[in-house]
């Protein structure tokens, strides 16, 4: 009996957490379709409560920290709230203005302690490090859209796990940002007849003074046609600016990567019978190529990108590189002593190379994801010379 009624004053201070919500929505300065979008998710969370006596499903804290973060003076130039951006996998929270540089807002109403940093393949779940090397990669790639910073909002800080924050500063250079976020929740209205004095002020249950709110710089980009090609695509992360011309096939004639795939044998169009096609699988001249193999024959560390990668600077290739600096740099001098080309060229030349539906998705997702111009162009060439 006990814990029944307990269930019910859950229920019902969810409930008039869920109308308190709704209040500020309706006063937030936020274009019709933000507002009509966060009304949307409240309204969803109310009527959950109706028709159940739990409160485990609801997302009305998440929701909470998202108004409390657009009724600050420094957010404006709100132009996207809760909404995916690119594709379902990229959820953003806010997309607006923070004293005047564009920014992505990503917040968290979690309980630090079930933060989890890597992804848990068991448990289906992509961790949060995942989830940011994703958004990077989008930051920097984005044209309409692309921020100068992706702010982090832990509404129930990070006190009890320090190693996820040492983990965003080790590997995103994530860092601390003073911005006055005002403690508490105010839920206020004006009469008409007050002269804008506040005739009633209702102090919600929920406080912000724990908040941790971390900002990643989105560093990258620019022009250059070989930056873009060292970007991380051998690390599955980094830049991928889109530069405005890209090299035409003939001017990389003299490349290896080109002796390399000229020296591949086409599957010959003009077969028509399953039977000739079997045939020629079964005289053994194939060779099937996984998806780390295909990166490694158009990343820019294998396309002549070695010597400037050892020039710049140790500083810079940390910020850009992040946690991957160590591999990368393995990767440059494992190129230098053992070209793949090279190592490949005799391997393959004559064979039939081959591909699986699978390595083909995910070999093209990830080029589009992390690759630069030159890199791009190049898995294009290769897939047109594979079966």
């Amino acid at each position: 009996m006990m814990k029944q009624k307990g269930r019910e004053e859950e229920v019902e201070l969810a409930k008039e957490r869920c109308k308190g919500v709704i209040d500020r929505i309706e006063r937030l300065g936020v274009s019709q379709s933000c507002r009509r979008t966060l009304l949307r998710l409240a309204l969803s969370d109310l009527n959950f409560l109706t028709r159940s006596s739990s409160t485990s499903s609801l997302n009305i804290g998440h929701l909470e920290a998202i108004v409390h973060i657009l009724q600050q003076p420094f957010i404006t130039g709100v132009s996207r709230v809760c909404k995916p951006i690119s594709s379902p996998l990229h959820h953003l929270d806010i997309v607006c203005t923070l004293n005047t540089n564009p920014v992505w807002i990503i917040v968290s109403d979690r309980n630090p302690t079930y933060i989890s940093w890597d992804s848990s393949p068991k448990k289906k779940t992509k961790g949060l490090k995942f989830r940011l090397q994703q958004l990077l990669t989008l930051a920097r790639s984005s044209t309409t859209l692309k921020p100068s910073s992706i702010i982090l909002f832990f509404s129930n800080g990070l006190h009890c796990n320090t190693f996820i924050r040492e983990k965003l500063r080790e590997e995103f250079g994530a860092s601390e940002i003073e911005l006055d976020f005002s403690v508490f929740d105010f839920d206020y209205y004006f009469s008409d007849d007050s002269d804008g004095e506040w005739v009633n002020v209702n102090v919600l249950g929920r406080s912000y003074r724990g908040a941790c709110v971390l900002e990643i710089k989105v560093v990258g980009g620019g022009d250059d046609d070989d930056d873009d090609d060292i970007s991380v695509l051998s690390a599955v992360k980094g830049s991928t600016t889109v530069a405005s011309v890209v090299p035409k096939l003939s001017e990389l004639a003299a490349d290896t990567f080109c002796s390399l795939i000229s020296g591949l044998k086409i599957f010959p169009s003009q077969l028509k019978t399953k039977l000739e096609m079997r045939g020629l699988l079964a005289e053994g001249d194939l060779v099937n190529f996984d998806t780390t193999a295909l990166i490694a024959l158009v990343s820019g560390i294998s396309n002549g990108c070695t010597q400037k990668l050892l020039a710049t600077p140790e500083s810079e290739l940390r910020q850009r590189f992040k946690g991957n600096y160590t591999f990368v740099i393995g990767q440059v001098m494992s190129e230098i002593q053992n070209p793949i080309h090279v190592e490949l060229g005799s391997i393959i030349s004559g064979k039939l190379g081959i591909i699986c539906e699978s390595v083909h998705s995910e070999f093209k997702q990830l080029v589009l994801m992390c690759g630069g111009p030159n890199e791009k162009f190049r898995a294009d060439q290769l897939l047109k010379h594979l079966t």
